[in-house]
């Protein structure tokens, strides 16, 4: 495709008609060119293809996939490889059916348990986030399908999400909101780019130049188009100048005009719409040149990858007195609606029309020892008594139960955000019943975020399936029965009570207006600074074996913050079992004036481990793994210091620990020295503290001396030394005005001038 003759063959309609969708699915075409539609379908985790009376929302039924774990479940695995894999068949889905892009992955920040999209959304931690993110994208685009990673930008609630204006600091922005996205960029290069609904800093994401162009295009090098998410358009002409290459799913032509007319009036430059037109026409032209109809799509080999998946992202959270695994022998109740109609995927536009769905029930049919009771319903949090009666019956009678709960779909979805933390009240009652009558009781939850679990005293395994898919039933017999130890870990920190939560007070926002005040202090960073007790910490997973970690390496013990760190550790699998094992590489900061986490996650590995059997993990860090944004330079800052190098089994549980010390290789701007200026901020700078040193030393030791014997006793009660010093940190250089008369004012405002100028 000679994509500039085609540019420069176009009318100016033809062009506009190219920046907007033709329908719900489908790019427009322009015959006369030979310029086909091609068509982008919902994900990620599996194919929602709609041909027909298409709604986005997945009301009307999509064609048969396999639906693989979501990417809450996906993130547990903390696995690229098995993220990848995901990817592949995700691709290989596209080509079959002739679909260019898939909408995902989705990467925004969990920010609060209460986003009902959190299902779809990998983390509460950016570098986690990220990492699954690229993974994904090259699993899917090696497969020459396009990927969209959304939404960008601050995108972390449902509440008033078409019109909300996330208020959000730069630093935060940086270090927790962008990350992800900025990684999948540089690394993964998707395709496309789907910004979100809401405003951002008060400007829509749809015209926000700064993030579509400035960050996104000239800092990342991102060299696809953006789309709008569907709706998501409110000024199309000021879409079109700030980087907004594709509306979706289209104005009915209303917007082509618009573009058309403000150009004829001068409002917006041709050459603008050229640039959309040209990246637009880049990915359609790259997916019709590596088409591949003849692609194989295997329903039933994806569905038996989607077990073996959906098994390595399960998280083992309690196993008290080894109740886990079970054996075919023992007489096991299994009670739940959820272990016969599993809830496996989130509803809304990512809602998977399954080729098959296998349940624990189904995948229990060749077990003798199992008996099957019902529980409760999932139209109403009643308790049902009879359904209550026959659970606790079936327990009594058991050597063990295994109660499936979670939340159903009516409790998190895309469109809206939950209220509360709670699983159903006739689930709770029946986890208080049942274990009461079976002190061998173990919980599997199907649910897409955090759960408070008051029951957690009462029972002695509990199991973080999350919403794995649809053999979600297969996967959760091989945990149950030890078939797979498990070694999925938390993507985040589940706390005890949502009141815990560091955007409690202001997750939702006032209006249309939600401030992001708890900064950088997201999930485990806020958890772990407060030391604040929770359920159970980011990165936590129980296994059936046991692992060790030993000789800590280095390869340097300090470095140049340009200079690459690696780190090694042996890890050795002391258990019975082979199991895999994720290695966690947290990194903290030396104390100082800008907050910091007490550790964050830089690096994780998973690896494969037979009994006995030791491996060696290599981690190797870069400049990002010390530095912070710093709002002063606009840009990654490292700041000189011993940095602890930390290798932990989750957030909380440090397994081991050395330093490094960093050298940063740009200094950080001194402040301008004014009046105002206090003495502690003064010692930053070696000219000024020349100048003005000798004067504050004067006054504080005026403050300090000078009486008779009399007045010094009793001011040596009065005025304590570190009074007096504390009084000289916070004196500001007007007090040289005040009390001493070494300087008048404008003296000072003199000095201070030309310091600024020859600093």
């Amino acid at each position: 495709m000679d994509i500039e003759k085609m540019i420069s063959e176009m009318t100016l309609e033809e062009k506009a008609s190219l920046l907007s969708g033709a329908d719900f699915w489908h790019t427009k075409a322009v015959e006369r060119l030979g310029i086909p539609a091609v068509m982008v379908s919902d994900g990620p985790h599996g194919l929602r293809k709609q041909d027909e009376a298409a709604d986005h929302l997945g009301v009307n039924e999509s064609i048969k996939a396999v639906c693989f774990p979501a990417a809450s479940a996906t993130a547990a695995s903390f696995d690229r490889d098995i993220t990848g894999k995901i990817g592949e068949s995700l691709g290989d889905a596209c080509q079959h059916e002739g679909v260019s892009v898939v909408l995902g992955p989705a990467v925004n920040i969990k920010r609060s348990p209460l986003c009902g999209r959190n299902f779809e959304y990998f983390s509460e931690d950016p570098f986690l986030a990220g990492e699954l993110a690229a993974a994904l994208i090259k699993g899917v685009q090696s497969r020459e399908v396009g990927t969209s990673i959304k939404h960008f930008a601050g995108n972390s609630q449902e509440h008033r999400r078409m019109s909300s204006d996330s208020v959000i600091d730069e630093r935060t922005l940086r270090e927790i909101y962008l990350p992800a996205f900025e990684k999948a960029v540089k690394v993964a290069k998707p395709w496309t780019v789907m910004c979100s609904y809401n405003r951002l800093n008060g400007e829509y994401a749809s015209e926000n130049r700064r993030l579509l162009t400035d960050i996104l295009r000239d800092e990342w090098g991102f060299d696809g188009f953006v789309m709008s998410d569907w709706g998501a358009v409110s000024d199309r002409v000021k879409g079109v100048a700030a980087g907004m290459d594709l509306e979706m799913p289209g104005s009915d032509g209303s917007n082509d005009r618009r573009v058309v007319e403000a150009v004829r009036r001068g409002d917006l430059k041709e050459e603008d719409v050229d640039t959309c037109v040209r990246r637009i026409l880049k990915i359609v032209d790259r997916w019709i040149s590596n088409r591949k109809p003849d692609t194989a799509w295997d329903l039933e080999a994806q569905h038996a990858l989607a077990a073996e998946m959906a098994a390595d992202c399960m998280v083992l959270l309690k196993n008290e007195d080894d109740v886990l695994p079970l054996s075919k022998e023992e007489k096991v109740a299994v009670i739940g609606l959820f272990a016969e109609k599993p809830r496996y995927q989130g509803g809304g536009s990512s809602h998977i029309n399954s080729c098959k769905v296998e349940s624990l029930v189904d995948a229990l049919k060749e077990y003798p020892c199992v008996t099957y009771a019902r529980g409760y319903g999932v139209d109403s949090e009643e308790i049902d008594e009879e359904l209550m009666k026959e659970a606790v019956l079936a327990a009594s009678k058991a050597d063990k139960a295994v109660i499936v709960g979670g939340l159903p779909d009516s409790f998190e979805s895309e469109g809206y955000d939950r209220t509360h933390m709670r699983m159903p009240l006739c689930q709770n009652k029946l986890i208080d019943e049942v274990s009461r009558v079976n002190p061998n009781t173990v919980v599997v939850l199907y649910n897409g975020s955090p759960v408070e679990m008051p029951w957690i005293g009462s029972v002695k395994g509990v199991i973080e399936a999350y919403l794995g898919g649809q053999a979600v039933g297969a996967a959760t017999r091989d945990i149950l029965y030890g078939l797979v130890s498990p070694s999925g870990r938390l993507p985040e920190t589940f706390p005890r009570k949502l009141e815990d939560n560091p955007s409690f007070l202001s997750y939702g926002g006032e209006g249309n207006t939600a401030v992001y005040t708890e900064g950088i202090f997201v999930g485990y960073r806020y958890y772990g600074r407060k030391k604040m007790d929770v359920l159970f910490p980011f990165g936590y997973g129980l296994s059936y074996t046991d692992f060790s970690y030993g000789n800590l390496v280095l390869s340097k013990k300090s470095i140049i913050d340009s200079e690459e760190l690696t780190v090694s550790v042996d890890v050795t699998n002391r258990g019975n079992c082979a199991g895999k094992e994720v290695v966690q590489l947290y990194v903290g900061a030396p104390a100082g004036d800008v907050f910091r986490p007490v550790r964050e996650l830089k690096g994780f590995e998973k690896i494969f481990l037979e009994p006995g059997e030791t491996k060696t993990v290599s981690i190797t860090l870069d400049k990002r793994a010390f530095a912070y944004w710093n709002v002063k330079i606009h840009d990654w800052f490292v700041a000189s210091g011993d940095y602890s190098i930390e290798i932990g089994r989750n957030s909380r549980d440090i397994a081991l620990c050395s330093t490094v010390s960093v050298t940063g290789s740009v200094e950080e701007p001194l402040d301008p020295v004014t009046p105002d200026t206090i003495y502690l901020d003064l010692q930053k700078n070696k000219k000024a503290m020349q100048v003005f040193a000798p004067m504050l030393d004067g006054i504080a030791e005026a403050f300090g001396g000078g009486q008779d014997e009399e007045q010094g006793e009793a001011a040596s009660e009065a005025i304590s030394s570190d009074m007096l010093e504390a009084m000289q940190r916070y004196m500001p250089l007007r007090g040289i005005a005040s009390f001493s008369g070494a300087m008048s004012y404008d003296e000072l405002v003199e000095v201070s001038k030309r310091i600024n100028e020859e600093v």
